[in-house]
């Protein structure tokens, strides 16, 4: 997760995300750094759009909140679709996300 962490800080920041950035920031962090764990991040990263992919990321919970708003009225067997359908929301959004990065 650090060095998803360190993508992010170095792309934030407005650098472009290299070996060396990553390995800075990490070290920095205190992280042992794995060399092959950096080269698998920015492979994977390879032609990613960012902020893209984070203002996707950023819209899930938005959508998440309905069901849930939902669930606050009474009728007990359907709060309980409605939470297994928000649990299969969050699966599948933190899914997405893993394979973003790798």
């Amino acid at each position: 997760m650090e060095y998803i962490y360190a993508a992010l800080l170095v792309h934030k920041a407005g650098g472009k995300i290299e070996e060396a950035k990553i390995k800075k920031v990490l070290e920095a962090a205190g992280v042992k750094v794995d060399e092959s764990r950096v080269k698998a991040l920015i492979a994977s990263l390879e032609g990613v759009n960012i902020d893209q992919a984070i203002e996707k990321a950023a819209a899930v919970p938005v959508a998440v909140a309905a069901p849930v708003a939902a669930a606050a009225h009474p009728g007990g067997e359907a709060k309980k679709e409605e939470k297994k359908d928000t649990k299969k929301t969050d699966e599948s959004a933190a899914a997405g996300l893993g394979a973003l990065f790798g």
